[in-house]
């Protein structure tokens, strides 16, 4: 049974309010938890942990401004390396649905560090003076801070954690397509068999189409890179000192380790969200083809007496209460409610932008919500893709040749010889009668059975310009 909370009282602007003992924070955030009493639902931790990094960058840049003391950024920086380091989650309570700007999120950090590094420097045996407007935000504004913040957790989360797990999907996608390049299929279209083609080439369009929009994703990222810092307001820069953008962003690429600028028009970055509508979109891209991708392994592991049954997943957990020895599809199908989720996002982030009321957006904590639940999403599903759809596969190799070898649509390689009438005749002859298209050509036509097998042999249909 957990102990009762013990309190202590303060007293602001607005009379007095009562706090945890243990708070790090102060008075606006405690009214910003008492105003959104909903239901839990914090900021994300990658959200805090940058925004700690920024007020780390913002102190550096204004000490060497002469803005505040070398001393009193000295002990910001040290307090928010304690919270990227460590697990503070218990001092950030503020939740995702508070005032549009986030101005409650940034107050929330402005107090922990400033109390922290007090409390840091006490323990030195220093008295420092460290207020949460007038050092720890100094030359800052929510309206830049929070802007900013969305931009460089995302950039962060794409590059460290994104962008890996595609590249290891992609790599064993590679690693399939070549293994199966020459096991030959019957391809299909409006779910209706067409042409074959090689598995390994089924596996190869999905790295290719991965690939495409893991490029879009980078193509987006330097954009993403420029920031709102050091327009404070409404990105006239008011308060803060004329070099700080620049200085600022120097302090947080040698932080990240990717170039940070300014952005041209600081402003822009304020008062709307197109950044994250574009690289959303690239989220919501690369959804829908996990969505597709996930689909067609379903399909192909569809079975294994009434279905395609063209290949086997890796039996993981029983998938029925009910009926004994079924097995489902279940990381496709998680990783399918994974990506519904990063489109449904899509539309919420769309609409926040429009909330870009004049000078200032007023959905910020909603848009880094939805954001970096996206990136995570399409994280996990690509991790489980790589290393567990997509792992230990089995394919019916001798289904698929039976599959192709009677594949009646085999006639379409006639066309150039004697006609698209005449094979439509024969690929119709051959279904209706169940035999092959090569024993129904032979009957129908003047060709030979040596010159007919050239000319049906799956393998070369499934790579007319390759096949030798």
């Amino acid at each position: 049974m957990n102990k009762p909370t013990k309190f202590r009282e303060i007293e602001d602007g607005f009379g007095k309010l009562l706090l945890p003992q243990n708070a790090l924070y102060g008075a606006q955030t405690q009214r910003a938890v008492n105003n959104f009493n909903f239901s839990p639902r914090p900021m994300p931790a990658i959200f805090i942990k940058t925004l700690a990094l920024i007020k780390q960058a913002a102190a550096q840049a204004n000490a060497d401004l002469n803005c505040i003391t070398e001393l009193q950024a000295d002990y910001i920086k040290k307090a928010a390396q304690l919270i990227i380091q460590q697990d503070y989650s218990e001092q950030f309570p503020v939740n995702v649905f508070q005032t549009g700007s986030g101005t409650s999120t940034n107050m929330n950090m402005n107090e922990v560090l400033a109390n922290l590094a007090v409390q840091l420097a006490e323990t030195d045996n220093q008295v420092v003076k460290i207020h949460p407007n007038d050092q720890v935000n100094y030359g800052q504004s929510s309206n830049d801070v929070i802007p900013s913040c969305i931009q460089l957790s995302s950039l962060y989360s794409v590059i460290k954690n994104l962008i890996p797990a595609i590249d290891s999907l992609i790599l064993k996608l590679n690693e399939l397509s070549a293994e199966y390049k020459s096991v030959i299929k019957t391809g299909r279209t409006h779910l209706m068999d067409a042409m074959p083609l090689a598995l390994g080439d089924e596996f190869a369009t999905w790295a290719f189409q991965i690939t495409e929009c893991k490029n879009r994703l980078l193509e987006t990222l330097p954009r993403l890179s420029q920031i709102a810092l050091g327009g404070t307001a409404i990105g006239t820069g008011i308060n803060a000192h004329p070099d700080f953008s620049a200085t600022v962003s120097q302090h947080l690429t040698e932080l990240i380790g990717v170039k940070i600028s300014p952005c041209d028009n600081l402003a822009a970055r304020i008062s709307a969200q197109d950044m994250s509508v574009e690289l959303h979109n690239q989220l919501k891209l690369l959804a829908s083809i996990y969505i597709k991708l996930a689909n067609d392994l379903r399909w192909m592991n569809s079975g294994p007496n009434a279905g395609l049954n063209e290949l086997h997943l890796k039996a993981l957990q029983p998938g029925s209460s009910i009926m004994p020895g079924k097995v489902n599809p279940v990381i496709p199908e998680a990783i399918i409610m994974l990506a519904t989720e990063v489109i449904a996002n899509d539309v919420c982030i769309t609409l926040a932008n429009q909330s870009g009321n004049f000078q200032l957006n007023v959905m910020l904590p909603l848009v880094a919500d939805k954001m970096l639940n996206s990136i995570q999403n399409l994280t996990d599903a690509s991790q489980a893709f790589a290393s567990t759809a997509l792992t230990d596969l089995e394919v019916n190799q001798q289904k698929l040749a039976e599959q192709a070898a009677q594949n009646p649509i085999l006639a379409t390689a006639l066309n150039p010889i004697i006609g698209y009438e005449k094979a439509s005749e024969i690929a119709k002859a051959a279904f209706k009668s169940k035999r092959s298209i090569l024993d129904v050509a032979v009957e129908k036509t003047d060709l030979d059975r040596a010159e007919l097998e050239a000319l049906l042999q799956p393998e070369k249909l499934a790579k007319p310009r390759t096949y030798k």
